[in-house]
């Protein structure tokens, strides 16, 4: 029993809260479950910090003397939420024992919303729902208000904040290929925001999902000891539910969401920041997406490398992303690996343009298994709008290929990840090919700078293993295992090309119609 103990007072604090409110979610689907749950976080949020600023209105001290706790200006002079008091932590806590705590939870969420037009439309009003147990709600409220360590601030910005992001994670990890179509895996986020760096400037993510790329931005500008307000965020999201918890997310952190916008149409048919040129665009598109109205954006201005294929969004998102970026910007983003190779429908036309004007920077081959919602084989691309003076050496006539594939690890038996030290590695050997006078050097089986000439003579292919050759200890090559993994990535991509064929016979059709 001994042993027992010392195992479960040794897991993290978030792991612990997983394992117990997960008990509590009986047999409601993770989908739904995670809305209740991650309502419950946000709420004990704003109202520890609400009740922390409240507390110091009250005692009158200092700055604060003949303030008066219930107004409202006094909130939002310090970029807080304001409470009403039947929404407030206590209130609800007090209740979590009553066969109605579902509709108090309920009209808590309403009276925020009123209280705080930010928020409007944003919060879930789902726990007097018939499948969701008052006994088990209770439960949790119990469980989330046991999130007590430091202080109030500290409490609500550091510890929720990481539970909130953790609890995301582990929700799409639960509700694996949905999953993914609102996060992005952490270590992913982690590798982008590492190569590129974004300490200041305006940073766009078009297809925002649930906001990790914003907060790892923060994170990034946190740990380098840069100033927060130096970077401002723009998003857009065309899944609602997705949206607040974009909303929510950035919230709990503090960040300026104003300009994360939400509409059906997303950001094809309806760009929400049409005059936007931002200093860095950060995104994860949905893979080959055939469902993005390309037909009806035939003539779009957007499209200055060529018209995208109907059938497949892949090239139009590249252009998107390059319209919206400022003249000195950087782009990296995710995209399916057949977009380093694909001719269909002139793509391979558009992927030449972009590479003799000099905008590709950047191809990194990533591991299978990293993403929740898919099997297809995935890629970062990085695109630099000014590659001769964009503060960096002139590198306008090369391009840096990184084979990755055998980096990370195991995290269960569908899914990757890859470590602090698989990003730096990757991280850094961009960065110092990227310096004037950097260490640099080509290695063999992982990575190489080619020039764009070499790119030419292979046909305007990207796909690093071309480039970067075998490594050169191939007496341990596991000849078993190399096929048994280049089979699945071939299969792959044949069930690609066949979801693309038969796409394009729909929209065949479709104009024959």
């Amino acid at each position: 029993m001994a042993k027992t103990k010392e195992k479960t007072s040794t897991e993290p604090m978030e792991k612990l809260l997983w394992k117990a409110a997960d008990k509590l979610r009986k047999n409601i689907d993770a989908a739904e479950y995670k809305h209740v749950v991650l309502g419950l976080l946000f709420l004990k949020y704003i109202s520890d910090a609400f009740e922390d600023l409240y507390a110091k209105l009250k005692a009158g001290e200092g700055e604060h003397a003949g303030a008066d706790p219930e107004d409202r200006d006094e909130y939002k002079a310090e970029n807080i939420f304001f409470v009403p008091p039947e929404s407030r932590w206590s209130h609800l806590l007090s209740r979590a024992k009553l066969p109605t705590i579902g509709k108090d939870v309920d009209d808590a969420m309403d009276a925020i919303e009123k209280d705080n037009p930010s928020l409007r439309d944003v919060l879930p009003k789902v726990y007097a729902r018939g499948n969701l147990d008052p006994a088990n709600l209770g439960g949790l409220i119990d469980l989330i208000g046991n999130i007590a360590l430091g202080s109030a601030k500290a409490r609500s910005a550091d510890v929720l904040g990481h539970v909130f992001e953790y609890f995301l994670g582990e929700f799409a990890l639960a509700e694996g290929k949905k999953g993914g179509q609102f996060y992005t895996p952490r270590s992913v986020v982690e590798l982008l925001v590492e190569i590129l760096e974004p300490y200041k400037g305006r940073i766009f993510d078009p297809c925002c999902g649930s906001g990790g790329m914003f907060v790892q931005s923060e994170k990034f500008v946190t740990a380098h000891k840069g100033k927060i307000n130096d970077i401002s965020i723009y998003g857009q999201e065309s899944n609602q539910t997705t949206w607040r918890l974009a909303k929510m997310n950035l919230a709990i952190r503090a960040i300026d969401s104003s300009s994360v916008r939400w509409n059906n149409e997303g950001s094809f048919l309806n760009d929400a920041h049409k005059d936007l040129k931002a200093d860095f665009v950060i995104a994860n598109p949905p893979f080959n997406d055939s469902d993005w109205s390309g037909d009806l954006l035939r003539t779009d201005g957007r499209w200055k490398y060529g018209s995208p294929p109907a059938g497949n969004a892949n090239y139009a998102w590249i252009q998107h992303f390059l319209y919206h970026l400022s003249p000195k910007g950087t782009a990296g983003f995710v995209l399916a690996k057949g977009s380093l190779t694909s001719k269909t429908s002139g793509e391979g036309e558009i992927r030449k343009a972009l590479i003799e004007d000099h905008l590709v920077d950047c191809i990194v081959n990533l591991p299978a298994k990293l993403f929740l919602n898919t099997q297809i084989p995935a890629c970062l691309w990085f695109l630099s709008r000014n590659k001769a003076n964009g503060g960096y050496r002139n590198r306008s006539d090369e391009i840096l290929f990184i084979d990755a594939r055998n980096e990370g690890h195991l995290i269960n038996r569908r899914t990757k990840e890859l470590s602090s030290e698989d990003i730096q590695k990757i991280a850094s050997t961009y960065h110092e090919w990227r310096k004037p006078k950097g260490s640099y050097e080509d290695v063999k089986g992982f990575c190489a700078s080619v020039t764009i000439d070499r790119v030419k003579e292979l046909d305007y292919v990207l796909t690093p293993g071309r480039y970067v050759g075998l490594p050169d200890e191939e007496d341990d090559f596991d000849f078993k295992e190399r096929f048994t993994s280049l089979k699945a990535e071939f299969e792959a991509q044949l069930k690609e090309e066949a979801a693309l064929n038969k796409a394009i016979m729909e929209n065949l059709a479709k104009v024959k119609v």
